[in-house]
């Protein structure tokens, strides 16, 4: 198993993009580039990506992804129904916890939301509050407002 670290400046500030052998297995927000390095083939795919994401030419992420590689079966649960929320829109917390395992759930979900290891790509940002307010976000709320305007929310 190989890994690359490397540290990439979007309009959304510094992510830390970290692969394994083929594929992503995390994409993390930093308050600033750590140790250079030389990106990898699936770590330029990611950068490439993003890039076409921000400037709303991507809807949808083809490179290849391992969320597996952290979390609980719960957690992975959770990250793999995120996947399912389409572009552009949002459910809530509540919602998100009925598809997985019931609403009662609620709080469990929103803390596997919390720990997605691969940001964006798998979009926790498309999570919000019953209420329609914003909830809570990892990256902060900043951020989160900007992946919701970009995809037209």
């Amino acid at each position: 198993m190989t890994g690359t670290v490397y540290f990439q400046k979007f309009d959304i500030g510094w992510l830390r993009l970290e692969s394994s052998d083929d594929a992503i297995v995390g994409v993390d927000y930093v308050d600033e580039a750590g140790e250079p390095a030389t990106p990898d083939s699936v770590i330029e795919q990611c950068i490439r990506e993003l890039g076409e994401y921000f400037n709303g030419d991507r809807q949808a992420f083809d490179v290849k992804i391992n969320p597996g590689a952290h979390g609980t079966p719960f957690q992975q649960s959770v990250w793999q129904e995120l996947r399912q929320i389409p572009y552009g829109e949002t459910i809530s917390y509540k919602t998100l916890a009925e598809r997985i395992s019931g609403s009662n759930y609620s709080r469990a979900v929103a803390n596997a939301n919390g720990k997605n290891p691969i940001s964006i790509i798998i979009p926790c940002h498309r999570v919000i509050a019953s209420n329609n307010t914003l909830g809570g976000y990892t990256g902060g709320l900043d951020k989160k407002k900007l992946l919701l305007s970009v995809e037209g929310r």
